[in-house]
């Protein structure tokens, strides 16, 4: 494949979108839009050039942490949209067929930005850095020129003096592509007291020489109190699916390596990953790993449209009278037996204590429309049975729901 120059004569949009300190303190959101504008633009270009896609990668990479500095980053959807963006751009950055000259000097440009990353946003480029090379000869240079450096960081350590460097990444990841496991050990185990994230280049060295058993033993052996063993499961949870072991990969590892913000998005994650996975045994699984909380996954189990599982997990431990009230309204024509059954259950939840900032419409709802759907299901009599055996309690919260409901 021939190799060339870069090709700079086109324009790019995006550029103009990313100057320095060029977003105010609430455009996270704005902020993430123009990355996934950048993104789509470079990709489009990578169809037609790759050489020039990378380089647009690269000009992006340099400019995105000064374009961010002012903005409030506290929610975590920023940095996630960046670390995206990292990962879409180091493959159009390393398979590019460009000449040995021209990706020295983006690997200048980006250990430029690396270095002055201060937030910092483009960090993992550090881990990235041996595949960035393009190959085990340049990967090879970069080690030797920082790996000094990283030798004096660690004979601070050992002297019991506090040092850091960003290159550390750097070389790991440099003498990793270069295929020189044995230096890398051996650098790694110099340091007193190495990090997670460092100690797992010594868990890649031995998948790479086929370890894989070993490779998590070691890691295992390697979690302190102060790692959280979520890292083990999202190391050996990719070590196994690369190694073809699905199945022992989800019996071990796929709940604790896939959690979510939502109790939705983990299943979507298991289940993205584990597609010969039954979605009923997945479901079940999910609801056994949070004892005492199974009511939490009822919006789950109401989605993917398990209502009898539902309408049992609405009773086996609190669950958001809100959740429910609005469940008993979607559903009350379509599915009107598990309309009732949630309806009664969110007024339950509610005389036991539950929920937050309850208004009068929170009670009333779900109590007109219990009653509705046991007059057209022929049940009126055992509905009005329960609701009334529920409010008969004394108790202020009772004594509050007969009050918005104009009970004596």
């Amino acid at each position: 494949m021939t190799r060339r120059v870069a090709n700079t004569s086109g324009k790019w949009a995006f550029p103009s979108r990313f100057r320095r300190e060029g977003f105010g303190w609430r455009a996270s959101r704005l902020a993430c839009q123009r990355i996934d504008e950048a993104l789509a633009e470079i990709r489009a270009a990578a169809k037609r050039d790759p050489v020039y896609a990378a380089e647009g990668a690269v000009r992006f990479l340099e400019k995105i942490s000064p374009a961010l500095e002012q903005v409030d980053s506290s929610s975590g959807a920023l940095g996630s949209a960046v670390n995206h963006a990292i990962a879409v751009l180091v493959p159009i950055i390393s398979s590019a067929p460009v000449a040995a000259a021209e990706r020295e000097r983006w690997l200048d440009r980006l250990f430029e930005a690396y270095q002055d990353d201060e937030i910092p946003y483009i960090e993992s480029l550090g881990e990235q850095w041996g595949e960035l090379c393009g190959g085990a000869e340049l990967a090879s240079l970069w080690a030797d020129r920082l790996a000094s450096l990283v030798a004096h960081v660690n004979a601070d350590r050992i002297a019991g003096r506090h040092s850091y460097s960003k290159s550390t990444a750097v070389v790991h990841s440099a003498l990793f592509a270069a295929g020189r496991f044995d230096e890398l050990k051996a650098l790694i185990l110099q340091d007193p007291r190495p990090m997670w994230h460092d100690l797992q280049w010594i868990g890649r060295i031995e998948i790479a020489r086929g370890n894989v058993d070993g490779a998590i033993a070691f890691m295992d052996r390697s979690v302190g109190k102060w790692t959280p063993r979520v890292g083990l499961a999202h190391f050996a949870e990719k070590a196994l699916l690369a190694a073809g072991r699905s199945r022992e990969s989800y019996e071990r590892f796929a709940i604790e390596a896939n959690q979510r913000t939502s109790y939705l998005g983990t299943y979507r994650a298991i289940a993205a990953k584990y597609p010969d996975v039954d979605p009923d045994r997945l479901l079940a699984d999910l609801i056994a790993s949070t004892p005492g909380e199974e009511g939490k996954w009822f919006a789950t189990a109401k989605t993917l449209k398990r209502f009898d599982l539902a309408m049992s997990l609405a009773w086996r431990s609190p669950c958001d009278p809100k959740t429910l009230a609005r469940a008993a309204r979607d559903f009350s024509d379509k599915q009107p037996v598990f309309a009732a059954e949630v309806a009664v259950a969110a007024l339950h939840w509610i005389c036991l204590d539950y929920g937050y900032e309850l208004t009068s419409l929170d009670v009333v709802a779900p109590y007109r429309l219990a009653v509705e759907l046991g007059q057209r299901l022929e049940q009126s009599d055992k509905v009005t049975l329960r609701l009334q055996t529920m409010l008969a309690r004394d108790n202020v919260r009772v004594r509050w729901v007969r009050q918005m409901l104009s009970l004596p």
